[in-house]
C-alpha cells in the first residue's frame, strides 16, 4: 500500500462554481516533493490540510474533520473503464490517490500512518456536489457516483509531518465496529436506515453525521 501522488490545486474561476466568487480548487494536481500536512481548524473558518492546496467553499469543505480526501487508484481505473476516458490522479478533486488500499471499505476511525511520521484517521465518506459534476463534465454525474458508493474517505490529521508519492501507506488502527466510509456515505444519502448503525463508530464520525445519527433515533428509534 503506497501514495501513488500527492495532489493540491489552487483557486480557478470556473462556470459551475457555487462559489460567491465563483472560484474552486477541486482540480488537483500531482506534485514532486514533499508536502506538510497538519490539522487546519475549525470547519467553517480552515480549509485544506496540506500546505498549498485551496479550499474555496470552507462552509461546505475543509475543517479538522476533512482535512484531508484520498480516493484509490483503483476506484478512478474502475471509473476509466466505465466512462471510456483518461482520469489522472487527483482528476475526483482528491489529494491522496492511493494504491492497494480500500478506501471506501476503510473503517470510520481507522488510521494509517504515511511515510515515516503522518498518521491519519478516516472520518467520512465523499458527497458529491454540482461543483464536482461540473468539473467532471458527465451527465448525471452526482447521481451516477452516488449510486457506485465507491467514495473515498476523508481523513483528519492526528499526527502532522511530511508526505510525498512513493510513501507507503500502513494501517496501524483498525476499529472493531464494521462501519466504513461506504456505509456512512450510504447512511446520509442512499439509505437513511443505516443512522443507527453509524453510532457504532461513536466519535471518530464527522460531527454532522454523528448529530444526524444521534437524531435519527430520537425520532425514530434504533
Amino acid at each position: 500500500m503506497r501514495l501513488l501522488s500527492v495532489n493540491v490545486g489552487r483557486p480557478k474561476s470556473v462556470p459551475y462554481s457555487n462559489h460567491p466568487e465563483g472560484i474552486t480548487g477541486i482540480d488537483k494536481r500531482p506534485v514532486d516533493g514533499p508536502v506538510r500536512v497538519a490539522a487546519p481548524g475549525p470547519k467553517g473558518t480552515a480549509g485544506s490540510g496540506l500546505a498549498g492546496d485551496a479550499v474555496c467553499n470552507l462552509r461546505h469543505h475543509g475543517g479538522n474533520d476533512q482535512a484531508v480526501y484520498a480516493v484509490a487508484r483503483e476506484d478512478l481505473d474502475d471509473w476509466e473503464r466505465e466512462l471510456g476516458r483518461a482520469l489522472p490522479n487527483g482528476a475526483f478533486g482528491e489529494n491522496l490517490t492511493t494504491t492497494g488500499l480500500d478506501v471506501s471499505g476503510a473503517r470510520i476511525g481507522e488510521r494509517w500512518r504515511i511515510g515515516s511520521e503522518v498518521v491519519l484517521e478516516v472520518t467520512s465518506g465523499r458527497i458529491p456536489c454540482a461543483t464536482f459534476q461540473g468539473h467532471m463534465g458527465e451527465k448525471g454525474w452526482v447521481k451516477r457516483f452516488t449510486e457506485k458508493a465507491a467514495t473515498g474517505a476523508y481523513l483528519r490529521v492526528i499526527v502532522p509531518g511530511e508526505i510525498r508519492a512513493g510513501d507507503t501507506v500502513k494501517i496501524v488502527h483498525v476499529p472493531e465496529h464494521d462501519v466504513t466510509a461506504r456505509m456512512d456515505f450510504q447512511g446520509n444519502t442512499t439509505d437513511r436506515s443505516l443512522l443507527p448503525r453509524l453510532l457504532a463508530a461513536g466519535e471518530a464520525l464527522h460531527p454532522a453525521t454523528l448529530a444526524a445519527a444521534r437524531k435519527y433515533v430520537a425520532e425514530r428509534g434504533a
